[in-house]
């Protein structure tokens, strides 16, 4: 089984997708912190672009167990959140704050819900502070990965966010995607 976690509009051929916003191609209508409906050890893929940032720090540490949990061994984890340290250079050479505040507060509307359908951002990573993260919840061989070279590298997400923004020719990428192993 390959998880697509909070997908909002982006269907993957071949995944299972799991999101909040009510839309025909969701499989699970949830939140991608408990994952009660998957079985222990029954996941050999998990993708996960944009959604992590939307738990706070320690509510990310049970996020990312929940996905160790159900993770076969030697599964992969493909998690991308905004790049704290690529938004801190975009800042320092544009000195222009709405150049950085979408990446940063990540302002979303969940589709179908009624009530307190706004969410946004509750945190920020780096490379070393993900590391961290991902390390201390039991991954292993963490490393970034190049999106240009996934299975659903065809389909844009957050994972190929540029600025500035679509310049994947030339831009620099502001998307922190990396990748480990359970």
């Amino acid at each position: 089984m390959k998880l697509h976690l909070g997908c909002w509009h982006r269907n993957f051929p071949g995944f299972t997708n799991v999101d909040l916003c009510d839309l025909p191609h969701i499989h699970y209508n949830s939140a991608i912190d408990k994952l009660p409906f998957i079985d222990d050890s029954s996941v050999e893929y998990i993708y996960c672009s944009h959604a992590l940032d939307y738990y706070d720090r320690l509510q990310a540490v049970y996020v990312v167990k929940e996905w160790y949990r159900v993770l076969k061994p030697g599964g992969i984890l493909r998690v991308a959140v905004p790049d704290f340290d690529k938004l801190l250079m975009v800042y320092s050479e544009t000195n222009e704050l709405k150049s950085i505040l979408g990446p940063l507060f990540g302002r979303m509307t969940v589709e179908g819900k009624d009530d307190n359908n706004l969410i946004y951002h509750k945190t920020v990573y780096n490379y070393n502070s993900l590391k961290d993260l991902l390390q201390d919840s039991g991954y292993s061989n963490i490393d970034k990965y190049d999106w240009k070279q996934t299975e659903h590298h065809m389909y844009d997400d957050h994972s190929q966010a540029y600025f500035p923004h679509l310049d994947k020719e030339n831009g620099l990428l502001i998307s922190l995607n990396v990748e480990c192993i359970k």
